[in-house]
């Protein structure tokens, strides 16, 4: 079973030894049934509690306690999901979204997300507000926290030497060329390469930026994919050795190899906040606000949080958690540690045409290897061609 914490609260106890799930207000949700709701809950991929190896189903509960049908869709990155929303802005299919937060303050300012009703969120003041009015949503009118967690290295022990790690410095190191992997996501990309080079990974500055195109160029001569979700498959059976990925998915990896481990690089790393919200448009609003209230149920808060190993802004679940001490940050640690912010569209352009870049450029190793393919390929064609001219008489010696 995916944990992050180790439980030892009478509550869970109890929450085990009994099939019914407790909430706060049955009533609440009860008001929804037969009215033939369906919700529709665009999410990252596993990303919440789903019934697998004994955990709670937290979609089928709510669907019975509240009579409201979830159709539910996974993306992979913050970019997909804002393309997506992008191309239905104003008449979207989706109730509920769940960005981190340098696309929440995106999506605020191009008017892409409804205020919340909070009338309806009764659940809310159970939420610390050191997450509930971050930068980003300053107000905190159009977000919900749902997690916070932190971006570090997973390695292999059998294959990557310890004297190798503690730095970003290991994705970039050419003896584990083949068996590394990178975020396929720009933002994340970007940030671990600007951290790498002592910058901010917020930097708007256009030579920071260009060094640190340069330094993911040189990247992709040890690097075997860029990713995200294949991490779990990859870094699980040994496929790869090295990957950057956010410490809960980690500490779920290493459940599953016992030869994973995880570092927080000493440059430092990213902090982020992922946010319930209802994109503009969304067609049952009061539905999703119950849907909202129903994640901030406490049972329901820790569920989620011993399936998808993230850390917890809800001050009761917290109380019943215990952190794990192989991926949760020390103070000294989280000094280090930076929040990504909105960036200027005329910054994101950049950043975005940079990536292109990064992606389609071709070191020279590979232009050799390019080069061969084709000068094989040319000379079998030219031989098919004697080939065939010979059998037909054409040529004589």
């Amino acid at each position: 079973m995916k944990k992050i914490f180790a439980v030892f609260s009478l509550f869970t106890l109890l929450a085990i030894s009994s099939s019914a799930l407790k909430v706060e207000d049955e009533s609440y949700y009860e008001a929804f049934r037969g009215k033939g709701i369906k919700l529709n809950v665009f999410n990252w991929g596993e990303y919440i509690s789903d019934g697998s190896e004994g955990t709670m189903d937290v979609l089928e509960e709510f669907e019975k306690i509240s009579g409201i049908e979830v159709v539910y869709n996974n993306y992979e990155t913050n970019e997909d999901l804002y393309a997506k929303l992008s191309a239905g802005k104003g008449n979207t299919q989706y109730d509920i979204i769940i960005p981190s937060d340098y696309m929440i303050s995106r999506m605020i300012r191009e008017n892409m997300l409804e205020k919340i009703n909070f009338d309806n969120i009764p659940n809310v003041s159970m939420l610390d507000d050191k997450y509930r009015y971050p930068d980003f949503d300053k107000t905190g009118e159009y977000s919900v926290p749902y997690t916070w967690g932190t971006v570090g290295i997973v390695y292999n022990t059998k294959y990557v030497d310890k004297e190798d790690t503690g730095s970003w410095d290991l994705l970039w190191n050419k003896k584990y060329a083949g068996n590394i992997l990178m975020f396929s996501n720009s933002r994340d990309a970007y940030g671990i390469a600007l951290k790498k080079l002592g910058y901010s990974l917020n930097s708007t500055n256009r030579d920071e930026i260009e060094d640190a195109t340069e330094l993911l160029k040189e990247q992709r001569s040890v690097n075997q994919a860029y990713v995200m979700d294949q991490t779990f498959d990859k870094m699980e059976n040994e496929s790869a050795y090295i990957a950057p990925y956010y410490a809960g998915d980690c500490l779920s990896m290493m459940e599953n190899n016992e030869n994973l481990a995880f570092y927080y690089p000493e440059e430092g790393f990213n902090i982020f906040i992922d946010s319930i919200c209802i994109p503009k448009g969304a067609k049952h609003k009061e539905a999703a606000e119950a849907f909202i209230n129903f994640l901030c149920e406490t049972e329901v808060a820790v569920a989620n949080c011993e399936y998808i190993c993230y850390f917890t802004p809800h001050t009761e679940a917290a109380k019943v958690l215990e952190f794990d001490e192989r991926i949760y940050p020390t103070e000294e640690q989280l000094l280090k540690a930076e929040s990504y912010v909105a960036l200027p569209d005329s910054i994101n352009s950049i950043y975005d045409s940079s990536w292109i870049e990064v992606r389609s450029s071709l070191d020279i190793s590979e232009l050799v290897i390019v080069g061969i393919i084709l000068g094989l390929a040319l000379t079998v064609l030219i031989v098919l061609t004697i080939h065939r001219r010979m059998k037909k008489g054409k040529i004589n010696y």
